[in-house]
């Protein structure tokens, strides 16, 4: 079974009209209607700032995995993940305890959602070390290893440059056999992809048709190096959905889209997925004939709760 198929990414936590103290229960009816419509993964972003495509760095950003939690609670059948945390805010093994308990809490439908960080903006005003790239990515494949021993092993310890444990404990254990499945954010060809092939049970991979076809190949190589088979990884892509009951409605959310969250218009029109239902539809069989087992969808007007019933709907057609 992959990882997910469908899933619904919550970015955007500010909504017209809803103060902070009503701030979780619209996210929550977000997260129950994508879950009721045909959604099967839930998830949010690990940062602590606004991105600057989606707007300002003050506008509210909730902690992810206290979020989750909190979903957990409210939602019964989708999967829950971070879309990706960032390898240098946690400790791994403390994160695999994190992961672990909203494993328990959700009764076993926990992601870890992990890539090698980015934001060099959240670093400085948190006070976060942000080191070099290929440092950060030692520090991922490290991490892989911690959680991946601390999900399946009853006292693991593991000693590198940068993290150790010793006989570290994980109890209760996780409710998913094996341990919750780990997604590796990122396209990098020599690095990211060779630790998806050794550590993964899930990819998120950015681009075009073309380029997707193109990362999927490159991974598949990976995979034979390391003596694995690249079946039983789940690979999806992230990407904007702009979705209308009509053509005309659809695409002047486009072209609002565009102006107000600053997008270049061609890598939108690229990446995003955009249309009435029917050709939705038609946009995400070309990412699954390319070879994608599922798509992540972030909706810029979640908040209207018809449209996020009208997306899990749409893809439920091809569930």
């Amino acid at each position: 079974m992959p990882v997910t198929r469908f899933g619904l990414q919550i970015p955007l936590f500010t909504y017209p009209g809803v103060p902070d103290n009503q701030l979780f229960e619209r996210v929550a009816a977000i997260a129950k209607t994508g879950e009721e419509s045909g959604f099967d993964s839930i998830w949010v972003m690990d940062h602590f700032y606004q991105l600057p495509m989606l707007g300002s760095a003050d506008e509210p950003m909730l902690e992810s995995y206290t979020l989750l939690g909190a979903l957990a609670a409210r939602t019964s059948t989708a999967r829950l993940g971070t879309m990706v945390t960032g390898v240098t805010y946690r400790n791994p093994a403390l994160l695999a305890k994190i992961v672990t308990t909203l494993d328990v809490i959700s009764a076993g439908r926990a992601i870890l959602g992990i890539g090698a960080a980015w934001n060099d903006v959240e670093h400085k005003g948190y006070g976060f070390d942000f080191p070099s790239t290929r440092e950060r990515m030692d520090r991922l494949e490290e991490a892989l290893r911690i959680c991946r021993a601390m999900f399946t092993e009853e006292s693991p310890s593991f000693s590198g440059s940068h993290y150790r444990i010793v006989d570290a404990l994980n109890v209760p254990r996780p409710v998913t056999p094996g341990g919750p499945p780990i997604l590796i954010g990122g396209s990098g060809e020599k690095r990211t992809l060779r630790l998806v092939a050794e550590y993964g049970d899930a990819s998120n991979l950015f681009g075009d048709v073309p380029t997707i076809r193109h990362k999927l190949a490159v991974l598949a190589r990976h995979c034979e190096d390391v003596g694995r088979d690249p079946a039983e990884i789940t690979n999806t892509k992230l990407a904007t959905l702009v979705i209308a009951p009509t053509a005309k409605e659809a695409e002047r959310k486009a072209a609002f889209v565009l102006d107000h969250f600053g997008r270049d218009e061609e890598a939108f029109r690229a990446t995003a997925i955009a249309g009435e239902p029917d050709r939705v539809v038609e946009q995400v069989q070309e990412y699954l004939d390319a070879g994608l087992d599922g798509l992540l969808f972030n909706l810029p007007d979640a908040q209207d709760l018809d449209i996020v019933r009208l997306a899990g709907e749409t893809l439920s057609r091809l569930a």
